[in-house]
C-alpha cells in the first residue's frame, strides 16, 4: 500500500467541503514520525519471527489505521492480537507460504494462507483481486486457514483511491456475540466493508465499515476498568437477559437485532463456503486434529466499467451520474448529513497536515514500552499542530 501520506487533502462540494478544523479532537493528541513508527513496528513482528516483507506490510496497514483516525486497529491492537491468539500459541505462523488451490473459474482464486500474518494477506489479496478485476470485471480471492487481517476499511479504502469498487468480509477470531433470540455466543464480530472511488467527486472513497456487534468487546473490557455502563441492548448476562452492567456481560448482541444478525451470518455462511471453521472453535484449541479453528477471508474487486449499462439520464456519465445520485441523496434539508468514510478523511487531512501519526499520550507510553523492549529510541511527546 502507499504511504497514506501521498494522498492528497480530501474535499467535496458545496455544503459538504471538508477542512482540518471541521474534525474535533476529544483529547489531546502527539506527533510520530509515520517512518520512525513503522520501523518499529516492523521490527517488532520480526523479533517474533515474521520475515521482513510481512512485518512491514503490517506496520503500513497499522499506519494506514492511524492515518485515517482508526484507534481500535492501530499497531498496538494488531501486536496484541498476534501476542494472545497468534505466533505466541501458533495461531498465527511467521513467514508462511501461501498456497493457490487449483480451480476452473478465471476470475476467481482461492488461497490456503497457512496461518499467515493477516495483514500481509489481505493485503496480497486486494492486489491480485485488482488484477483479475482488470481483465474480467470482477475479482475474487477467498482465503481459508487465515489470521486476522485487523482494520478492514482500510483496504476497501485504498482499493477505491485506485479506482476499484470493493467489499470485504472475515470472520473473527473469536465467537463473541449470539445470535438474535439466543444467549450463547456463535457468531464473531464480523465486519463488513465496502469502499467506493468517489475520490473524484468528493475529495474521498465512500467506505462502509462496521463490526455486525452492537459495540466491541474492548468497550465492555473499558468500562469495566473506568466504570459505567453498556448502551441497552448491548449485550447480554449468562442467562441470555440483556444487561448494561460490563461486569455481567456474557456476549454481545448483533445491531439491529434481526438484520444485524443476518448481515453477520453472512460472514458465517461465506466462510463455511471456504472452508471456515466451527465458530464455537475458532481462536481455541479445536476438539480434534481433524477440526479448524482459523478464521476465513473474502475479498471482491469490481470495476466500474463492467457494471455500466450504459444508459444514464441526460447523457450523463457514469461518473456524471455518481456525483448526480450523491448530490441528490444530499439535497437540501441533508446539508448535515455525514457520509460513510467522511470522517475518516477528516482524520486522514489532520495527519497530513500535521505531518504525521496522531496518538494519544496512553498510545504513545505504549509504543515506548515496545520500543524499549527492542531498544528502539523512545518516542517524544510532541503535541500535534
Amino acid at each position: 500500500m502507499p504511504s497514506p501520506s501521498q494522498s492528497s487533502p480530501p474535499h467535496t462540494p458545496s455544503s459538504n467541503k471538508l477542512s482540518a478544523t471541521s474534525l474535533t479532537m476529544p483529547e489531546s493528541f502527539y506527533l510520530v514520525d509515520q517512518d520512525k513508527h513503522n520501523t518499529l513496528v516492523s521490527a517488532a513482528y520480526q523479533a517474533r519471527g515474521f520475515a521482513k516483507d510481512e512485518a512491514d506490510e503490517a506496520a503500513a496497514m497499522a499506519a494506514a489505521a492511524t492515518w485515517h483516525g482508526n484507534r481500535t486497529h492501530n499497531a498496538l491492537k494488531a501486536l496484541h492480537l498476534d501476542e494472545l491468539f497468534g505466533s505466541a500459541i501458533g495461531g498465527c505462523v511467521p513467514n508462511a507460504p501461501i498456497e493457490l488451490i487449483p480451480s476452473r473459474f478465471k476470475a476467481t482464486e482461492v488461497w490456503n494462507a497457512n496461518k499467515k500474518l493477516g495483514q500481509s494477506v489481505a493485503k496480497r489479496a486486494f492486489d491480485r483481486a485488482i488484477e483479475l478485476a482488470e481483465t474480467y470485471g470482477v475479482g475474487i480471492v477467498s482465503v481459508d486457514n487465515a489470521f486476522h487481517y485487523l482494520w478492514g476499511g482500510g483496504y476497501v479504502i485504498e482499493a477505491a483511491k485506485r479506482g476499484y469498487i470493493a467489499y470485504t468480509n472475515c470472520t473473527s477470531t473469536l465467537a463473541e456475540v449470539v445470535p438474535f433470540m439466543g444467549k450463547t455466543p456463535t457468531l464473531g464480530t464480523n465486519p463488513h466493508s465496502w469502499g467506493f472511488p468517489t475520490t473524484d467527486i468528493l475529495g474521498f472513497p465512500i467506505a462502509i465499515d462496521w463490526a455486525t456487534s452492537t459495540c466491541a468487546m474492548g468497550r465492555v473490557q473499558q468500562l469495566k476498568r473506568e466504570g459505567g455502563t453498556l448502551p441497552p441492548l448491548a449485550a447480554v448476562d449468562t442467562d441470555g437477559q440483556p444487561t448494561t452492567d460490563p461486569n455481567k456481560v456474557h456476549a454481545l448482541l448483533p445491531f439491529g437485532a434481526h438484520k444485524g444478525y443476518g448481515l453477520s451470518l453472512i460472514n458465517e455462511l461465506t466462510a463455511a463456503y471456504i472452508g471456515g471453521s466451527l465458530p464455537l472453535h475458532r481462536g481455541h484449541t479445536p476438539p480434534s486434529k481433524d477440526e479448524k479453528s482459523t478464521t476465513a477471508f473474502f475479498f471482491q474487486i469490481i470495476h466500474p466499467e463492467a457494471l455500466s449499462g450504459q444508459a444514464f439520464a441526460c447523457q450523463r456519465s457514469q461518473q456524471e451520474n455518481l456525483k448526480a445520485v450523491v448530490e441528490n441523496i444530499l439535497t437540501q434539508g441533508n446539508e448535515k448529513s455525514i457520509l460513510p468514510g467522511q470522517l475518516e478523511a477528516q482524520a486522514a487531512q489532520r495527519s497530513e497536515a500535521a505531518g504525521g501519526l496522531l496518538f494519544s499520550a496512553a498510545e504513545i507510553d505504549e509504543l515506548n514500552t515496545i520500543a524499549r523492549t527492542l531498544d528502539f529510541p523512545e518516542f517524544a511527546k510532541v503535541p500535534a499542530p
